[in-house]
């Protein structure tokens, strides 16, 4: 399970973050709308919070 983590989980979850992070920026770069950039903020700490949750449960499972 370790090995499936730190192959897969982590990546997907920080590369989710980072593209989660882009969208936003390109839509304040763009000008676009306050409640997108809302909208992808909010999930942007919720994806970190996923992020920060699956590495520490890959460091647990390779320390067992």
């Amino acid at each position: 399970m370790a090995d499936f983590l730190y192959y897969y989980g982590v990546p997907i979850a920080v590369g989710a973050v980072a593209i989660v992070l882009l969208l936003g920026l390109g839509n304040m770069l763009r000008g676009g709308s306050p409640n997108t950039s809302q909208r992808l903020m909010r999930l942007r700490v919720l994806l970190q919070f996923v992020a920060i949750v699956v590495i520490m449960i890959t460091i647990w499972a390779m320390g067992r």
